[in-house]
């Protein structure tokens, strides 16, 4: 398992595919290790040398300590964890897809250091997820109850409920992913998501853009993908039929056909 050091915190990463091939950066939503991405990997890596890596405090990657029970990790901070990563594998660019919380890292990335990213896709985010009121009702239930207590709840927002009936092990194995990650990398990094408003540098966005989105996502509707598309120059914008907020799961095969019809654009 290979292993790298970004600012003095262990990163687990994984780079795969044909040397040469353009690099790909995969940035993972929220309570997911970047084993999320398995099930598009095979279509992926025929094309492109696919970066993976788990966020601060997810999978195996170190957290960041917390300043305090109010303020989190940043997007600009989780941003610079991904380009350090670069950095240290001696990346100077790459094609960047992000899902959820990786989405806003990758807009940010796009937005504020756009020599590093060649083309963008948007997968599932938004400029703003929220109500911040949201998120600090869940961090409430997560300091009291841990985080098994809200992963039923968030499976029934990632999937759904025609896929959780057809594959309830698949869904129960990220629950499991869910509940096991470290609870100061899933608070530190909620709280990041509640505190961002990428709307004000969403104009700034360079990179050819692809935005996609589950059209049964309820976290990421397709109208906050539609709002983000339209604040973004010359942005595409591709709905993925009977999907949630976690396609590269749930449709993997529609997800890489957008995915290499764009980037190979």
């Amino acid at each position: 398992m290979p292993f790298i050091a970004v600012d003095g915190r262990t990163t687990h990463y994984a780079l795969e595919g044909a040397e040469g091939a353009p690099v790909l950066l995969l940035a993972n939503s929220l309570g997911t290790s970047f084993l999320v991405w398995d099930a598009v990997m095979p279509a992926l890596t025929a094309r492109f040398r696919v970066l993976r890596y788990d966020m601060r405090g997810h999978g195996l990657s170190d957290a960041a300590p917390l300043p305090d029970e109010n303020t989190g990790y940043s997007i600009a901070a989780l941003a610079g964890d991904a380009l350090g990563l670069l950095d240290a594998l001696g990346i100077e660019k790459a094609h960047v897809c992000g899902l959820s919380i990786g989405g806003m890292v990758a807009q940010h990335l796009a937005a504020h250091a756009p020599g590093r990213v060649d083309r963008l896709v948007l997968c599932d985010t938004a400029m703003q997820i929220g109500p911040a009121s949201v998120w600090n009702e869940r961090l409430a239930g997560i300091r009291r109850d841990g985080l098994p207590a809200i992963a039923p709840g968030v499976m029934g927002r990632w999937f759904t409920d025609g896929f959780r009936e057809r594959v309830p092990h698949i869904v129960r194995g990220y629950a499991n992913m869910v509940a096991r990650t470290t609870l100061e990398g899933y608070v530190g990094c909620a709280m990041a998501v509640r505190d961002a408003d990428l709307t004000a540098s969403a104009g700034r966005i360079s990179a050819p853009t692809l935005v996609v989105v589950g059209d049964k996502d309820p976290a990421t509707s397709p109208a906050s993908a539609e709002a983000m598309a339209a604040a973004i120059p010359g942005v595409r914008l591709e709905v993925i039929a009977d999907a949630s907020h976690i396609p590269c799961v749930e449709q993997p095969e529609a997800l890489a056909r957008l995915l290499i019809a764009h980037l190979a654009g």
